[in-house]
């Protein structure tokens, strides 16, 4: 069973963290650094497997990691797990955020986190894996993109004025208008304006009407 799925980058930054094991807050932060202190003091030659942090379980749990550029993505297993089978989930998890993002990068995991935690549940849900292929990972993630395009469109659909109004539709439209106008009451202006030895004569506006 997985444990955790941690994801930071080469400072220890965390940007995905996932426990499937219930730690307190204050815990979970200690797990992350510890974590991220084992993995970076490995070199790059040796593999990517080595025992958990004594917070995370210590021998009875197993660290199985990848570094991509700037981000390691670790998870955290039992013994239950292969090893070979943890690396290759983590390869395919990567490929698919590179596929749904184009190219994914550190940025995409700060701003699309909702994003990439929905794609996570698609491979991993309660410490159990549920996909492993790519190419359905990613038609559930487009279908669940289209089902939100739709609901967008629907609410602003929802959200317009009619165009097409349901007494006279459209060609009823400047009639309506121009009654509406001539009900408005103005207040009555007065025809001429005295302004010294000037007059000004202001023109009835009703003929415009």
């Amino acid at each position: 069973m997985i444990q955790a799925i941690l994801v930071f980058n080469n400072h220890g930054k965390p940007r995905l963290v996932r426990f499937y094991q219930r730690f307190p807050e204050e815990i979970q932060q200690q797990i992350v650094r510890e974590t991220f202190h084992l993995v970076l003091k490995r070199d790059d030659n040796i593999c990517n497997f080595l025992e958990g942090g004594s917070l995370i379980g210590g021998s009875d749990y197993k660290l199985i990691y990848r570094h991509y550029a700037t981000l390691y993505f670790v998870f955290c297993v039992d013994s239950s797990e292969s090893e070979l089978g943890i690396l290759d989930l983590i390869q395919v998890f990567v490929e698919t955020l590179d596929k749904c993002f184009e190219n994914v990068c550190e940025l995409d995991l700060i701003f699309h986190m909702d994003k990439v935690h929905y794609i996570l549940q698609e491979v991993v849900m309660g410490g159990m894996v549920l996909e492993t292929n790519m190419n359905e990972i990613v038609a559930q993630i487009e279908a669940q993109n289209r089902l939100e395009k739709s609901e967008v469109s629907t609410r602003l659909v929802c959200l317009m004025p009619p165009l097409v109004s349901p007494q006279g539709g459209l060609s009823a439209a400047p009639a309506r208008a121009v009654s509406a106008v001539k009900n408005i009451n103005l207040p009555e202006i007065p025809r001429n304006i005295n302004i010294g030895d000037l007059n000004i004569k202001v023109p009835n506006l009703s003929q415009f009407v």
